[in-house]
């Protein structure tokens, strides 16, 4: 069977305090550097956590809004964007320079995630923090992206995302977290939802519909009260199928 090595990610330092249990079983981490949450104790401790289980540390920069948890599209001037997303990386990577680690990858949060991969402008925001960072990290895209292209054409390393507890669309994007199957909050749900895009690079969508899709690393949000459960009982239903997470 091919595609046998994943990676599983989850977004951290977002106020749940669930890191040290989730952290055995993940193999990369999209840390909260100061835009939608986290701040530098926050941040310190998620590394010291990272390092402690060898999990490849991300920033996860967002729109600056803590009210709602980066989970709005935020109208701002481009270079205000720019440089708001660029403190927030420098942020954490301040704290790395501090336990003498690299930052392995950026994955933007939330709505600033979901705008990049459809919206040009927005996403030549991220590409051009990228640029002026010298950042030698690889960004957390979806496939088939407005963001995946634009980093491509720039020599940016990317990594397709997919998420283990959401549900998609017909054409790629996220069912919005407003409707009721937004969610896969079922543990078997889950695993059949990762395992067969695993396999066979397509993913069931809402509609039932099988569409194509390059996947080297699955999300499941932290800030879900049960990340653990989830993330555990996934981990474990893989292995069982020979599938390795690192």
């Amino acid at each position: 069977m091919e595609h046998q090595i994943i990676d599983i990610n989850v977004d951290m330092g977002e106020g749940l305090g669930n890191e040290a249990q989730l952290m055995p079983y993940i193999s990369s981490c999209n840390i909260a550097c100061g835009g939608h949450a986290g701040d530098y104790d926050t941040m310190k401790a998620v590394v010291k956590l990272a390092k402690q289980n060898q999990v490849k540390i991300g920033a996860h920069p967002s729109f600056p809004d803590r009210e709602n948890f980066g989970r709005k599209i935020m109208d701002m001037p481009c270079v205000e964007l720019f440089t708001s997303i660029k403190n927030q990386i420098k942020n954490l990577i301040v704290v790395l320079d501090e336990e003498h680690l690299q930052l392995h990858h950026v994955k933007p949060h939330g709505a600033l995630y979901n705008l990049v991969s459809v919206d040009e402008r927005t996403a030549k925001v991220i590409v051009e923090v990228m640029k002026a960072l010298m950042l030698p990290a690889e960004l957390y895209v979806p496939y088939n992206s407005v963001m995946a292209r634009l980093a491509i054409e720039h020599n940016i390393p990317v990594f397709y995302e997919a998420f283990a507890d959401r549900n998609y669309n017909d054409n790629l994007t996220l069912v919005a977290r407003t409707e009721k199957n937004a969610l896969i909050e079922d543990e078997d749900a889950m695993f059949e939802h990762v395992y067969n895009a695993v396999v066979t690079q397509k993913i069931k969508t809402v509609s039932g519909e099988l569409v194509s899709l390059r996947a080297n690393t699955f999300c499941i949000h932290g800030d879900n009260p049960n990340a653990v459960q989830l993330v555990r009982s996934l981990v474990d239903k893989l292995q069982a199928k020979g599938i390795k997470i690192r």
